[in-house]
């Protein structure tokens, strides 16, 4: 019974185990590994003698995104220990071969081949003396690079592919796999890189030929000259003599080129003229090369086209071209019948050639023609139109300033679908008055003041056959000239305007150009902003009315110059009073009046700044604003007034009071005794008088002493008295002692 407890027991633990490892509808649980890799390339190559190189392996882990590094818990295999070896992926080279090499790491499985060799050393260039001439054959221009190791250590093997090559200077050489290619002339240095290793020589590149010579004929080529139309001339190329070898004819394996190809062009020596200019044409071989220059002239001085310019036909019209050459001063060829006349749009028009070339208008649209003979051309541009019933310009009427400049008119034509058509560059006009404008480079300038009628009509056709009913109509157009306006010249300050007032437009002034200066009130162009105020049609002429209290802008135009006037619109004012309305003033001094006005409703408005005043002596007082500044010593009236309600303010200028003096300033008396004193006034003027009966005195203790406004002291008991007067806001004092 004991022995089959034990046994249940054990069978209970075993299933436990196997339920955790392996749960029940899974093949791998969360932190199992399901893959390795070996962490690196496919493949790996070692050198006998070099360091050790450590391999890692990486597995993946289930529900985890990060790799964990097994690699000292995997199972290392070489597939040849005798190549390399593998102890704890450790790998030590050993001889040379392949082998590959495996970790294991439960039950997952990774490998990497290894590859071993001997190091190379002792890397060679195989090459032939290293003076090479442009021309060698291929088989000279090879070079070989060896190396000793690889799959033993006395090998030599070839590494010429393997190899990375250069070039010290291009221009003399350049090298790849091996095989040089020659360039120019001079020397260079051929490089070999292999495996750590390098390995070089310089070659030196001679040219075969001393140089090269083109022949025209049996002589040497010097400068040619041609003739546009002229046969092709043959050069020939030939190697320069020398001691050691022969020249040779090089004309078929040399390069040609010519400098212009649109004057001469060269293939295998053969030049042909082509258009006028000048060209080099040069030949090359194996780093010589001789060049000569060709001149190419045309056989005439020049072609010219009748008609000349561009031209402009309608549906229908037919145009003669006539071409002419000048081979001399006042010599021309007619070469109408052997000029090469083309168009490059016969859609638009049609060509007939001969002893005559007429061209014929089919389509609306434009074409070049062009004429060409000998070297020579000449071409314009022809448009055409289509049928036109009127022309029309897109205004009737200009107006202009003296000196003044202005495009000429839009023209345009009517198609027979009543669309219209612009044809203004085809519209030549004139000025039945040059003295009042004149048209010249598409602009009208205008000279001095009137009127001119100008009239447009389409360019004269030469040549032309078959006209147009169009080109006999014509548009008209009316210029007005008007002398220009420097400046206008209007009130200084605003307008001032009464509620439910009517009154005149301000006087304006323009002074003109000549220097004249007109009244222009009545001719300008009025405008009014805002609703505070309106402009006015009377029988007696335009005024502006003050609606309600604001402001406003009255705008005047005239001619080419306008002018502002800022308008303030007030309530009707029936009362002004002034504060004060009596002044006294000091030479120099100056005060403020106040003005106040007063509406029908009763309501104050201060007027000061806006009263106009004026004075009756200028020499004594002045007045700007509202501030009277006093002049000289004497008296002055001001009057001002507001919407034409008048007031006054009378003004005294006086001296200013700087000083008072008295004749004795301490009297000894005895009681009942008298004595006078004078008081004499100093004015800033430097006038003085005498004002002892306009002082008006003061005493300390009128027991002891008084005094009279005469001047008069009357001593009245013993002690002391102090006697003050006063006069024009200053003081003077008298001491009295009574014994």
């Amino acid at each position: 019974m004991l022995s089959n407890k034990k046994m249940t027991h054990w069978a209970l633990l075993v299933a436990l185990l196997v339920s955790i490892l392996f749960p029940a509808g899974a093949h791998a649980a969360a932190g199992d590994v399901y893959a390795i890799e070996i962490d690196g390339a496919s493949s790996i190559g070692l050198t006998i003698g070099q360091t050790p190189k450590q391999l890692k392996v990486l597995a993946s882990v289930e529900g985890s995104t990060s790799k964990r590094d097994v690699t000292a818990a995997a199972v290392w295999t070489s597939s040849d220990t005798g190549v390399a070896t593998a102890a704890g992926g450790l790998l030590t080279p050993k001889s040379s071969g392949s082998a590959i090499i495996k970790a294991t790491y439960n039950n997952s499985v990774a490998t990497i081949e290894v590859n071993v060799s001997y190091p190379y050393k002792n890397l060679k260039l195989e090459h032939a003396s290293g003076s090479y001439k442009l021309g060698d054959s291929e088989s000279l221009l090879r070079v070989t690079a060896t190396a000793a190791g690889g799959a033993s250590e006395a090998s030599v093997t070839d590494v010429t592919e393997e190899a990375v090559w250069s070039s010290s200077n291009a221009s003399v050489l350049t090298v790849s796999d091996g095989l040089l290619t020659l360039v120019g002339e001079g020397s260079a240095t051929v490089t070999a890189k292999f495996s750590g290793l390098t390995a070089s020589f310089k070659a030196v590149v001679s040219l075969p030929y001393s140089g090269l010579e083109l022949r025209n004929g049996g002589a040497d080529a010097d400068d040619l000259e041609m003739l546009v139309g002229d046969d092709p001339l043959s050069l020939s190329a030939f190697t320069k003599a020398s001691d050691s070898s022969a020249g040779k004819n090089v004309t078929s394996e040399a390069k040609w080129t010519s400098s212009n190809p649109s004057a001469v062009t060269v293939a295998n020596g053969s030049i042909t003229a082509v258009g006028i200019g000048k060209a080099t044409i040069k030949a090359e071989y194996l780093g010589v090369s001789q060049s000569v220059d060709v001149y190419v002239r045309a056989p005439y001085e020049a072609l010219l086209l009748s008609p000349s310019g561009d031209q402009t036909l309608f549906i229908g019209e037919s145009l003669k071209l006539k071409a002419e050459v000048r081979n001399a001063a006042n010599s021309t060829v007619n070469v109408t019948g052997d000029a090469d006349f083309t168009l490059d749009n016969k859609l638009v028009a049609s060509m007939d050639t001969g002893t005559e070339t007429i061209i014929t208008a089919k389509a609306a649209g434009t074409t070049a023609v062009k004429a060409a003979y000998k070297g020579g051309s000449k071409s314009f541009k022809l448009t055409v139109y289509p049928t036109l019933s009127d022309l029309k310009a897109d205004s009737t009427e200009l107006e202009l300033y003296t000196g003044d400049t202005a495009g000429l008119p839009k023209v345009s034509g009517t198609r027979l679908d009543g669309t219209a058509l612009d044809i203004s560059q085809d519209i030549e006009w004139t000025s039945a008055n040059e003295a009042i404008a004149t048209i010249k480079d598409g602009k009208i300038s205008a000279a001095a003041a009137g009127t001119v009628h100008l009239t447009g009509r389409f360019k004269a056709a030469e040549a032309l056959s078959s006209p147009s009913d169009i080109r006999g109509k014509s548009v008209d157009v009316l210029l007005t000239v008007k002398n220009k306006v420097l400046v206008l010249i209007g009130p200084e300050d605003g307008l001032g305007l009464v509620s439910g007032e009517e009154t005149p437009l301000p006087e304006v002034n323009a002074v003109m150009e000549n220097g004249d200066e007109k009244p222009v009130t009545e001719e300008m162009e009025w405008t009014l902003s805002g609703a505070n105020a309106v402009i006015k049609q009377t029988d007696s002429g335009k005024v502006i009315k003050g609606l309600v209290k604001g402001s406003a802008t009255l705008k005047g135009t005239y001619s080419n110059k306008s002018i502002s006037i800022p308008v303030r619109i007030e309530q009707k004012i029936v009362k002004i009073t002034v504060e004060p309305s009596v002044l006294e003033m000091n030479i120099k001094n100056s005060k403020s009046i106040k003005a106040t006005g007063y509406t029908a409703a009763g309501k104050a408005v201060n007027l000061s700044a806006g009263m106009k005043w004026s004075t009756s002596d200028s020499a004594v007082v002045s007045v700007r604003g509202a501030v009277v500044k006093a002049l000289a010593e004497g008296t002055a009236t001001l009057s001002g007034s507001y919407q034409g309600i008048p007031v006054t303010v009378k003004v005294s200028v006086v001296p200013k009071l700087t000083k008072l003096k008295v004749s004795e300033p301490r009297f000894n008396l005895s009681p009942g005794n008298t004595a006078s004193v004078d008081i004499t006034a100093e004015y800033d003027t430097g006038r003085t008088a005498d004002v002892t009966g306009g002082v008006v005195w003061t005493s300390s203790r009128p027991s002891v002493a008084a005094i009279s406004p005469s001047g008069v002291i009357t001593a009245k008991a013993k002690g002391t008295a102090v006697l003050k007067g006063k006069f024009g806001g200053r003081t003077v004092s008298v001491t009295v002692t009574v014994k």
